[in-house]
């Protein structure tokens, strides 16, 4: 069995707007690009890793940089303005952090301009300019990702499509040696596996839907799983994730409280991160 523990920071983190500029697009597959984003304004932002959440704000068109609000009233104000000056917000992942550079990662789903992120990112250059809303450590307790193994975790199970493949990504990297993992992603082609470094053992599941219906449940259904205690986390389209938690629940056995799921997005609404 492997040891496992709560490990969040000892600091209480709180969201609080930065903003940044883009310093590299690079196309990680066919289907996704991972952003690099930088300034002098990043010193103060800190992440609990895994599937650490954050906000992005995109300019409108004919904007150089978004119009953000700040303070304790950020969102009322962020409501408040205008059509035409309040920026478009998103929630992605923070894919990766490198404090030393401010410096971090964001990776984008591409799926052309049927989405404001996704229009963004194709268009993106080096310079452009974004906002983030993002943990600092202030004294609010709001901690942004929800990865946490319960005592007694034998073994972690990881579903999602390729939505939640950034946060899958983080929370493998995260994992020490002697933890098992089983995975199962899905993605738009086969081309858009990616290479995922781990400590663990790591077996993962990748799946094609070649944006037809979802494979994910037939899939986690028919598979043979480690026996033990599992603590799960599972993320994508919402219907989806509705029907693995029930069969995870019901059919699997696995508790409530070793169980996150998330609906990231619903197929045909224009969701908060597409």
């Amino acid at each position: 069995m492997t040891a496992t523990t709560d490990t969040r920071p000892a600091q209480v983190l709180s969201y609080v707007h930065f903003r940044a500029q883009v310093r590299e697009v690079r196309r990680l597959t066919p289907n996704m690009a991972r952003v690099t984003l930088g300034g002098p304004d990043l010193a103060g932002l800190t992440s609990g890793g895994r599937d650490q959440r954050i906000k992005l704000f995109f300019p409108l068109a004919g904007q150089e940089r978004p119009v953000l609000t700040s303070g304790p009233s950020w969102y009322q104000d962020y409501l408040a303005q205008p059509d035409d000056v309040r920026p478009v917000m998103r929630t992605y992942t923070l894919r990766g952090h490198r404090p030393e550079r401010n410096e971090v990662d964001v990776d984008f789903v591409l799926h052309g301009d049927t989405g404001p992120a996704s229009a963004w990112v194709a268009r993106a250059r080096r310079g452009d300019h974004i906002g983030l809303l993002a943990p600092n450590v202030l004294h609010t307790p709001v901690l942004g990702y929800e990865y946490h193994p319960v005592p007694g975790t034998d073994w972690h199970l990881l579903a999602g499509d390729e939505t939640a493949l950034p946060a899958i990504g983080g929370i493998l990297e995260s994992l020490p040696a002697g933890a098992v993992a089983k995975v199962f992603v899905e993605v738009p082609e086969d081309s858009d596996r990616q290479e995922i470094h781990s400590a663990a053992d790591v077996e993962i599941t990748w799946l094609a839907h070649h944006h037809g219906p979802s494979r994910l449940l037939d899939s986690i259904r028919d598979a043979e799983l480690p026996p033990g205690q599992a603590y799960a986390w599972i993320a994508g389209e919402c219907t989806v994730v509705k029907h693995l938690r029930r069969h995870l629940l019901r059919e699997r056995g696995i508790a409530k409280d070793a169980l996150y799921f998330s609906g990231y997005w619903r197929r045909g609404a224009d969701h908060d991160n597409l």
